[in-house]
């Protein structure tokens, strides 16, 4: 040991201590620098040498003991063990990111693309429901009911439970018109995953999906895990314009929002859902439809799904509990033809596999047991009311700067709004406390109206009236 002194040890003070002392010892132990039974000098003397803390040094020497390289003696100390691990070597310390290998063509476009993460939820954030006005009681007795099943704690069906499924039927039947069997029906977890898995399973890389035009982003998002491009369909006054749907489709896929579009409102009237039915089967066309907020039309029953106006149509239906619960379930659904089940199930056991058992039971009977109905029932009034109150404050307060694009339904409120970067107003809107969403984020092709997009459920009333004092003052210098 004499012949070795560990005052050579480079150490770089920029760069963590520990992992640069442990990937150095065990180098020199694989290496024969350090042979076996070679004693280390003490904890003290070693932190001496190489400069570093005492505490470094014991955190490393535990760890090489843990993997089998050291021990500790009685009355002599630590040292390299006789018998050293078969088959492990000395960790590399990579320098920088340009000595990995490359990435896909995917993974490369994602190093470069903008996603808009999940913050802290705000007053104003878009997508949060009231979650002050959840059952909590409630949900807790069933919960509680379901904890201890054993056969929760394991596995069951990818396609997800089947009483869940049942409960489900029921509720789409009844309430949106669906047509379908529980066989149908596929839970994901949310509906990004679902998104994730038509955009898996229906598109081929560099295929074109058509999009409303502004539309969600988050279907964006998944459909650029096929390196996908997007042909963006303008809207008329009541949703997507059906007239502007291309008579020689570019792509083999349509995203739509008909029941309630995103994030600009309308509701696509019956007769330009059969139009668009008509479109899609002549062109032999996928279409999803996301009726993500459909529960919550304030003065009128939302017109039938679009999946139920025709038998056997090319829709696949989907929706999640984020808005009518709450985000954190991470729970959705897929309704989709027969033919595609085995398929979209079979990517999703691949992708991610079983939905969580225990939060699949809990949904089932709050649904089955009409606790879900009720809820809806008073959320929908609950939302009502502060629609009304937010629109009015807009209207009295931001006349001249903002323009509301009014629409009775939803959890959100657009307010078209001319500045020079939406981006910026919402960051500065955020600085003061508020959540928002820029309206530009919404437009696939960068060329489109600025503006806000303002979720007032997770509001209280003097929120709404400080956040849009506060957007007062903050319009005219954006």
């Amino acid at each position: 040991m004499e012949a070795f002194s560990f005052a050579q040890i480079p150490i770089d003070r920029s760069r963590p201590l520990q992992p640069q002392l442990h990937s150095a010892l065990l180098s020199r132990i694989n290496e024969g620098l350090l042979p076996a039974g070679t004693r280390l000098p003490s904890s003290r003397r070693l932190a001496d040498e190489l400069g570093v803390s005492r505490n470094t040094v014991l955190i490393v020497i535990d760890q090489l003991k843990a993997e089998g390289y050291l021990e500790s003696r009685p009355g002599s100390g630590v040292a390299v063990k006789s018998e050293l691990p078969a088959g492990k070597v000395a960790r590399v310390q990579w320098q920088s990111q340009e000595h990995l290998p490359p990435l896909s063509r995917v993974g490369q476009q994602w190093s470069n693309y903008e996603a808009i993460s999940h913050e802290q939820c705000l007053p104003f954030t878009v997508g949060v429901p009231d979650l002050k006005a959840f059952p909590d009681a409630t949900w807790l007795r069933l919960q509680r009911r379901h904890q201890e099943r054993m056969p929760l704690r394991g596995f069951q069906e990818d396609q997800g439970y089947q009483p869940l499924r049942e409960s489900l039927t029921h509720y789409l039947k009844t309430s949106r018109g669906v047509i379908c069997d529980a066989d149908q029906i596929i839970i994901t977890q949310g509906a990004q995953q679902a998104l994730a898995l038509c955009a898996l399973v229906l598109l081929d890389e560099e295929d074109t999906v058509m999009l409303e035009e502004p539309g969600y982003r988050g279907a964006r998002d998944a459909f650029k895990s096929r390196n996908a491009h997007f042909y963006a369909v303008g809207l008329g006054d009541n949703g997507i314009d059906v007239t502007a749907l291309p008579q020689s489709p570019p792509g083999r896929l349509l995203y739509t929002t008909p029941t309630h579009q995103y994030p600009l409102g309308g509701i696509l009237p019956a007769a330009d859902r059969l139009r668009l039915l008509d479109w899609a089967a002549r062109h032999r066309l996928w279409v999803i439809e996301d009726d993500y907020d459909s529960e919550f039309h304030f003065h009128a029953k939302p017109i039938a799904a679009l999946q139920g106006m025709a038998e056997q149509t090319p829709v696949l239906y989907m929706g999640s509990f984020s808005k009518t619960l709450y985000p954190a379930l991470r729970l959705g659904y897929l309704v989709v033809p027969k033919p595609l089940v085995p398929t979209l199930v079979a990517a999703k056991r691949a992708l991610g596999g079983e939905t969580p058992l225990l939060t699949q039971a809990v949904v089932a009977d709050f649904i089955a047991e009409g606790h879900f109905i009720r809820h809806l029932r008073r959320m929908r009034q609950l939302y009502q009311c502060k629609w009304d109150h937010l629109r009015a404050l807009v209207e009295d307060q931001l006349k001249g700067l903002a323009t509301p694009v009014a629409r009775s339904a939803g959890m959100h409120l657009a307010l078209m709004i001319d500045c020079q970067s939406d981006v910026e107003l919402a960051s500065e809107f955020r600085g003061a406390g508020f959540g928002s969403t820029p309206l530009s984020w919404y437009y696939a092709s960068g060329k489109g109206r600025s503006g806000l997009v303002l979720g007032f459920a997770n509001t209280s009333e003097a929120e709404r009236e400080e956040g849009i004092s506060v957007l007062r003052d903050l319009i005219p210098r954006c």
